[in-house]
This record gives C-alpha cells, sequence and structure tokens, in this order.
C-alpha cells in the first residue's frame, strides 16, 4: 500500500504523529508504532549510561535507524566506522568508548559492546511522548574517509549540517518521490548511504529497506514503479547483460564517476536516468546531474556558493558544513552560467614527470575515449631511475578481440600510438594491466595499494 506523510525536520522526527501502522522499513513490514516503542526503550537505557561516544555499526538499516535516533535523543557522540571488518573497526576502537551493534557485526576483544535487538535493561521507562525536539547544533557526528593514503580519516560534523542537506533533498526530489520505498546498494554506515536510504526516508515518512542488495539480479527484481534505488557506480556498471524488467521512480548514484554507458544502461532497462550526486564526507553534497550527454554539466545544489582558487579548485560555502566558512576543495572545476560547473579532475591527481605536469585524470578520460577501453586507471610507478605511468583498463568487447587477435604487446603499443594524439609522451603510459573489474573498496573508491600491487612484478 502507497503511504503519503508529511515531511518532518530531521530534529523532530520522533514527535510526528503518523498512523501507528505506517511502514518504516520492510522485508518485515516494521510500523510506525514498533518503531516508536524500540527508540524509546534504547533511549531509556542510553540515558543511563556514562559512555559519551558510541560507535554505531550495523548490518540491518532497521536496527541503524533506532540506534541513530535513540543515541541523538540521549545525547550520545555517534562514530560510524566505515566497515564491520573486526580488524577495521580494532584500528578505531581509540576513537569509541562502547560499541553499538547487531548480531551480523563481531564485537571487539577488550571493548564494551551493546547488541540489538535491545530486550530493556533500564528500570526507567522512556514514553514516545517525553521526546522532546533535538538540539542539532550540540549532536555530532564523526565518519571517516580513506583520502588518497588509505588510512580512515575522522570527518567530525553536526546533526544540524545533515538536517539541512536533508531538507535540500526534500526539496529538490520529495514531490517526484512521493510515496516511493527506498531500496539500496549502499552502506549506511557512509554519508551518501546515511542520508539518502535512513534519516531522508525517515524524515520523509518513506520505507526503507533493511538490507543491502548485493547482487545485479536483485537489483533487477526489486524493480518498481513505487521503488526508488539508492546505488553507486560500482553495481551499476554490472548491469550491462541485464534485461528489462520494471521500472524504476527514481535511481541515485554516488561514489565515483559513473560512466555514460552505464548512464544509458540505467535508463534503457529501468526507463529511468540515474541522478547522479557529487560530493564528499567533508562536504555533503555538492552538485548533482543526470547525464544525457558525456559533457552535461554538474548543477550546484541551491544553497551553496563556490569560486575557484589559483589553481581553478572549487572554494565551497555551505550550510551543510558551516553558512560562515569558505571549504577549500581539491576539485579542479570550470565553473558555467545558472550555477553549473564542468569537473577537471582534481589537484592532487597532478604528478610531474620530467618537469612536466601531467593530469592523471586526463589520461585516464583519453583512454577511455579509445574504442578498445571502457574504464581506465591511472597511477604513477616509480622504477626507481625514473616515474612512470601505470595504466590498469578494463577492455569493451571490441578491446577484447583485439586483445585476442594482436596480443598484449601490441595491443599495448596501439594504445600508445592513438593516445599521442592528444598526449606528450611522459605522460603515455608505460606499463599496462587488463583486468575484469577496476579494484574499489566498499565506499565506490578507487583501491590504491590494490592498484600497485598489479605492477609488483
Amino acid at each position: 500500500m502507497i503511504q503519503t506523510i508529511s515531511y518532518t525536520s530531521l530534529a523532530n522526527v520522533m514527535l510526528t504523529k503518523r498512523l501507528p501502522e505506517s511502514l518504516v522499513a520492510f522485508q518485515d513490514d516494521t510500523q510506525w508504532q514498533q518503531f516508536q516503542h524500540d527508540v524509546s526503550e534504547l533511549t531509556a537505557y542510553l540515558k543511563t549510561q556514562p559512555q559519551l561516544r558510541w560507535a554505531l555499526c550495523f548490518a540491518d538499516s532497521y536496527y541503524f535507524a533506532v540506534a541513530f535516533m535513540a543515541l541523538s535523543h540521549s545525547s550520545k557522540h555517534i562514530i560510524l566506522p566505515g566497515n564491520h571488518q573486526p580488524a577495521a573497526l580494532a584500528e578505531l576502537a581509540e576513537q569509541f568508548e562502547i560499541l553499538l551493534h547487531d548480531e551480523a557485526v563481531a564485537t571487539i576483544v577488550g571493548t564494551p559492546s551493546l547488541a540489538l535487538p535491545f530486550t530493556g535493561a533500564a528500570n526507567t521507562k522512556f514514553n514516545t511522548s517525553e521526546f522532546q525536539a533535538l538540539d542539532l547544533d550540540a549532536l555530532k557526528l564523526t565518519l571517516f574517509t580513506s583520502g588518497s593514503s588509505g588510512t580512515p580519516k575522522a570527518i567530525e560534523k553536526s546533526l544540524s549540517g545533515i538536517a539541512t542537506e536533508i531538507d535540500v533533498l526534500e526539496s529538490l526530489w520529495g514531490e517526484q518521490l512521493l510515496g516511493a520505498k527506498i531500496t539500496s546498494t549502499v552502506s549506511h554506515q557512509h554519508i551518501y548511504g546515511l542520508l539518502f536510504r535512513i534519516l531522508w526516508p525517515l524524515c520523509s515518512g518513506r520505507a526503507f529497506a533493511r538490507q543491502d542488495l548485493t547482487y545485479p539480479e536483485q537489483v533487477m527484481a526489486q524493480a518498481s514503479a513505487d521503488t526508488t534505488l539508492i546505488s553507486s557506480p560500482a553495481l551499476l556498471k554490472r548491469l550491462a547483460d541485464m534485461t528489462a524488467t520494471s521500472p524504476y521512480r527514481q535511481i541515485f548514484s554516488s561514489g565515483g564517476p559513473l560512466p555514460h554507458s552505464a548512464a544509458q544502461q540505467s535508463e534503457r532497462l529501468f526507463s529511468c536516468l540515474p541522478v547522479e550526486v557529487f560530493g564528499s564526507t567533508e562536504t555533503g553534497g555538492i552538485g548533482y546531474r543526470q547525464q544525457h550527454e558525456t559533457t552535461t554539466p554538474w548543477q550546484l545544489f541551491p544553497c551553496h556558493q563556490v569560486m575557484l582558487n589559483a589553481e581553478q579548485c572549487l572554494r565551497l560555502q555551505s550550510p551543510f558544513i558551516d553558512a560562515d566558512t569558505w571549504y577549500q576543495t581539491s576539485d579542479q572545476c570550470e565553473l558555467l552560467p545558472n550555477n553549473q560547473f564542468q569537473l577537471k579532475g582534481r589537484a592532487d591527481r597532478i604528478v610531474k614527470i620530467e618537469e612536466k605536469r601531467i593530469s592523471l585524470v586526463d589520461v585516464e578520460q583519453r583512454l577511455s575515449q579509445l574504442a578498445w577501453i571502457d574504464e581506465a586507471a591511472v597511477l604513477p610507478l616509480d622504477e626507481g631511475h625514473r616515474l612512470v605511468l601505470g595504466a590498469v583498463i578494463t577492455l569493451t568487447p571490441a578491446g577484447q578481440t583485439a586483445l585476442a587477435e594482436m596480443g598484449k604487446g601490441k595491443l599495448w603499443l596501439a594504445i600508445r600510438q592513438q593516445l599521442r594524439q592528444w598526449l606528450e609522451p611522459v605522460g603515455i603510459p608505460r606499463r599496462f594491466r587488463a583486468t575484469d573489474e577496476i579494484p574499489i573498496n566498499s565506499q565506490g573508491k578507487r583501491q590504491f595499494q590494490a592498484l600497485v600491487t598489479l605492477f609488483s612484478d
């Protein structure tokens, strides 16, 4: 049954009067009355606990939502580790005092923990009528981004910035998604999944899936005109061999560049061109677009102010971060009329080889323009006496045929000859590795060390 519920700001979600049978999460059809009860019971317990910094790590999105709201109403600092792996959690153990989790997440030896579902351990009962509006400015959330080194970097944000971004998402797409339910291939442990698959649905009264979709076949099976898919390029690129079944109401993609071919394939399969969202853990969303052409520009979110620094990198003033300060990114851009922009790559992806500045993004784009290559990742390789470029590539069907007919040596030579149309000799990769997929992590970011390892011989 399609339900339509008035939008509520994050501060007041638990205060809203919704029908008890309103659906919060599906895959077991959990209702609003149950959600209120679970949040209130956990809140009563958390208020009795001395720990302030709570790590939140769940496979089940419903329990995650219960824990997030209960921690917020208990005035705790929420820590969101990037994944559930025991070693990754152990690396971050000094960041938190206690781990709140479900049975799918292993605990860390020597670290206090609490598992959901919660059976109730507080003597004091917390009634739903006792919920107060959240003081969003006072509530803090810490997320982690891998950065260029792969080492987790802590990013602290206030819930007021998170709430402002949710308000903007609703103003842009709320009417289009009216009555839709939300399914997802991305984790709620990161900013994109947290916003799009958990908090925005809670504020707007849209039911969300408890479990991730992992395989292309699951994505195809869940398609319906009343469902919105929250996904990433990593999954959408894997739909190339699928056959159309049903449409999605809308598809969102974030976490990395979506190839034009994957965008067009999604439109053919689901009668829906994905909305790509560009941003970062630090900034939240910066811009969005639907990729009608490879040159389709990005549209700034309406509340942003931008300028470029001397290196043509974007400077951002945003209420998602701090409305009174400017945040400097490393994203090189060209500003266009009507608050649009083109991405030109990242300043931290410029390397100097034989005194010449080489843009790794430019080399990747030139490689991807070739008929043989679907996707490319370019990185500098230190060969002791000199620095050269290596390229990890995935091949198109034409590229696979050429590889079979020509062999690696001749194909690599032909690729290098093609690149001479645009690139100086020092900017042309000297070493190539062909793979089925470019190595990425759970956030859809390329794994630098995994790329380097491909050249370890």
